[in-house]
């Protein structure tokens, strides 16, 4: 039997995965990692953590299935936008990672749209505002403050770039990596050349534009002993973890919905031609399915927000849980299961490195309003769950204006193992939410484009038809509708009138 290996570098976990020809899930692992913020809107990483975290954990997820390494057919990366690392002509990273998350770019964002224009850079490469969150913004601040670093680079490479280059030694990139790049052209499926001139670089200095699901070949000898794989495995272009978590839950043709809830809130939309927003609330992507595209709306911290709470809050509960081998989550979900919806008035805006979609604002903070003495930690708990259903339900209802109707929606990553959280979302959104039975779905989602790139499968629906199963649905409870009508009407007039104070 042959087994598909899919690899999520989330932005806080790495997961991966090994799943069979059927979607079984034969073995998993997930390791944490922790950013480093050493000035504000500043956000990095030692690339080499994530490729020893990816190491460790592909070699613990073959010990545990116990198979003959020769056996895993493809290995397929998922992973967040946008971090990128600058590499010499040797191969050697020249500094630590950038994180997506990071803002640092503010004034390089405001020269670059006051160059090109909002509505041209939009309409040329579906981002529709110019953050300093994309890499074209990180990259000339690299070049007018890191100087020495911006002359030695001889190659800009995402993470899944960097990992894909590590094991098989080619500098390969994928399209739906690139959208958000601010230097893809999404109607010509090439580099925007104005705007590489503009800061500075040439497309020698970027991998390999290709596909996703495009065989990059066998994996080296020095990258398949790295992570106790075999030479007969083939590397397979991936996707970022949204499009390729849409993949996992079954999301491959028009009208579908995914929303997923790791670190960042991700919503794919799936469409068959690309749409614009005529308000320029929503980005546009190529999808991990070829020919296809979507409406990518997100928010930069979903279960971050979770996990910076438990983090300084229920620091040695959460120890104390995890050495039991509990996870400390499910204390928080239990907790805030007490309390009842709406959370007795607290209300959470959970931006707490700035807002993205529809707000577009990277000055946006992290706001706990309403708070009382009767408020306890798990009302605090509560309130940063509803906080993320209420950000989903403001994007779908902008994805429905432009985009049309949605006709189904389905719950991944690791906010949808929560049947709390899911049931939260189902309330707010007074809508029907299918949980797929793998939660996981990038991992699945890279395993499947694996599974079709090696001819396991002719096509991804039906890889989608064999591998991908609902798991359930949660219906909404028609008796929280109005005091989540109300919490939601709060929390959009809470944000607007706390923009203006936002630096």
């Amino acid at each position: 039997m042959a087994f598909f290996l899919g690899i999520d570098v989330g932005t806080t976990a790495l997961k991966a995965g090994l799943f069979d020809e059927h979607g079984r899930l034969v073995s998993f692992q997930r390791m944490e990692y922790m950013l480093e913020t050493p000035a504000p809107a500043v956000v990095e990483l030692d690339v080499e953590v994530y490729w020893k975290t990816c190491c460790l954990a592909v070699r613990r997820v073959l010990a545990d299935a116990g198979i003959d390494p020769a056996e895993v057919a493809t290995l397929c990366i998922s992973s967040q936008g946008e971090t990128f690392v600058p590499i010499d002509e040797e191969g050697i990273p020249l500094r630590k990672a950038i994180v997506w998350l990071d803002n640092r770019a503010t004034a390089q964002a405001a020269e670059i749209e006051a160059h090109f224009g909002v509505d041209e850079i939009y309409h040329r490469t579906g981002q529709p505002e110019v953050a300093p969150t994309w890499p074209a913004c990180k990259i000339l601040w690299l070049r007018q403050c890191e100087p020495e670093t911006f002359s030695r680079s001889a190659r800009f490479l995402w993470l899944e770039d960097y990992l894909l280059f590590k094991l098989t030694g080619r500098c390969v990139t994928e399209l739906a990596q690139q959208t958000s790049s601010l230097f893809l052209d999404l109607h010509t499926r090439s580099w925007w050349k104005e705007m590489l001139d503009f800061i500075g670089i040439t497309t020698n200095q970027l991998g390999e534009l290709l596909p996703p699901g495009e065989v990059v070949g066998f994996l080296s000898s020095t990258g398949a002993q790295a992570m106790g794989l075999s030479t007969h495995t083939m590397a397979i272009t991936g996707s970022m973890d949204q499009a390729l978590g849409a993949v996992g839950s079954g999301n491959v043709s028009a009208g579908m919905l995914t929303e997923t809830t790791g670190g960042a809130l991700g919503i794919i939309y799936t469409l068959n031609r690309p749409v614009f927003d005529p308000l320029r609330r929503l980005p546009c992507y190529f999808h991990a399915r070829r020919d296809h595209y979507a409406l990518l709306p997100w928010g930069q911290t979903a279960g971050m927000a979770l996990r910076w709470f438990r983090d300084h809050f229920f620091p040695l509960e959460s120890q104390v849980v995890s050495s039991l081998g509990a996870d400390p989550y499910d204390l928080l979900t239990h907790l805030a299961e007490g309390v009842p919806a709406g959370s007795d008035g607290l209300l959470v805006l959970p931006h707490l490195e700035g807002a993205f979609c529809p707000e577009f604002n990277p000055q946006a903070k992290g706001v706990f309003f309403g708070a009382t003495l009767r408020h306890t930690r798990a009302h605090f708990v509560r309130a940063i769950l509803e906080s993320v259903a209420y950000m989903l339900r403001r994007n779908l209802e902008a994805v429905e204006e432009v985009g049309g109707p949605v006709a189904e929606i389905r719950s991944t990553g690791g906010g949808a193992r929560s049947r709390l959280w899911l049931q939260i979302k189902a309330d707010v959104l007074q809508r029907p939410i299918k949980r797929v039975l793998v939660a996981e779905s990038a991992c699945l989602g890279a395993a499947m484009l694996g599974a079709v790139a090696s001819g396991h499968f002719s096509s991804l629906d039906e890889a989608a038809c064999t591998m991908v199963s609902a798991r359930e649905q949660v219906d909404p409870n028609p008796e929280h509708r109005v005091v989540y009508e109300e919490g939601y009407a709060g929390y959009i007039e809470l944000y607007e009138r706390l923009a203006p104070m936002f630096r």
